[in-house]
């Protein structure tokens, strides 16, 4: 199903001052009605630079981290600073092998052990689809962007971003709408000395399941993956 993104006004440049943009993300189902409250999260928003009035602050010096536990990668769905490095600590009983590759960068951290962590710095930007090569319901996206100026939406679909004064456009992403509707909501945005307050923003979601992944060398996972990889004297 092809996924539409409804803004509750019509799409044009905001004009507001301040030095915060707040807004409401709402995902609605092919109904119209309000999509399960656990697609309120996830959704990536950021504000790129328009001009050379803005310097952009270099990536953060600590690195970000996405955590393996109960076989779950948390946060499912996160947001960096091109050149910002991310840990991918391994706090399961069991050995994990997290890599990509397609879109983004591509890496792969081979097999590690419980309660160890490889790090990956992210070069270049663009939407970095995460798995682990023995456990195939395992997935998580790395949103690495040109920008310091992102927020991730909560459970509520709320995100706040804190912005020096100036000129930006405005975009948005999140991993079951279309792109060229999410291209539709890239907007110029002039921020000055008060809060922007942003309508909220409607986007209808796909109810398809995403499309199965392939492991590591291109090939289909095997039927039983090896989920008792365990370290030396862990308890089976």
């Amino acid at each position: 199903m092809r996924a539409l993104l409804i803004l509750s006004l019509v799409v044009a440049p905001v004009v507001a001052a301040g030095e915060t943009i707040k807004g409401v993300v709402a995902p609605i189902g092919a109904d119209a009605r309000p999509a399960k409250k656990t697609d309120a999260a996830g959704t990536v928003v950021w504000l790129e630079p328009i001009g050379t009035g803005i310097r952009a602050a270099a990536p953060a010096s600590k690195p970000a981290a996405v955590s393996q536990h109960n076989l779950t990668f948390v946060p499912h769905v996160a947001a960096i600073q091109v050149g910002t490095a991310v840990d991918f600590p391994n706090k399961d009983p069991i050995f994990h092998n997290v890599f990509s590759n397609f879109d983004g960068q591509v890496f792969d951290l081979q097999l590690f052990a419980p309660q160890t962590a490889r790090r990956v710095v992210f070069r270049r930007s663009g939407i970095v689809r995460v798995f682990c090569n023995i456990h195939d319901t395992m997935s998580a996206v790395i949103a690495v962007l040109p920008t310091p100026y992102f927020a991730v939406t909560d459970g509520t679909g709320r995100f706040d971003i804190q912005v020096p004064a100036g000129e930006y456009r405005l975009q948005f992403w999140h991993e079951r709408a279309q792109p060229d509707a999410l291209a539709q909501l890239a907007r110029r945005v002039t921020v000055g000395e008060a809060p922007v307050v942003l309508p909220d923003t409607q986007i209808t979601l796909s109810t398809q399941p995403p499309a199965p992944h392939k492991d590591k060398y291109g090939r289909e996972y095997a039927q039983k993956h090896e989920d008792r990889v365990f370290y030396q004297g862990a308890r089976r």
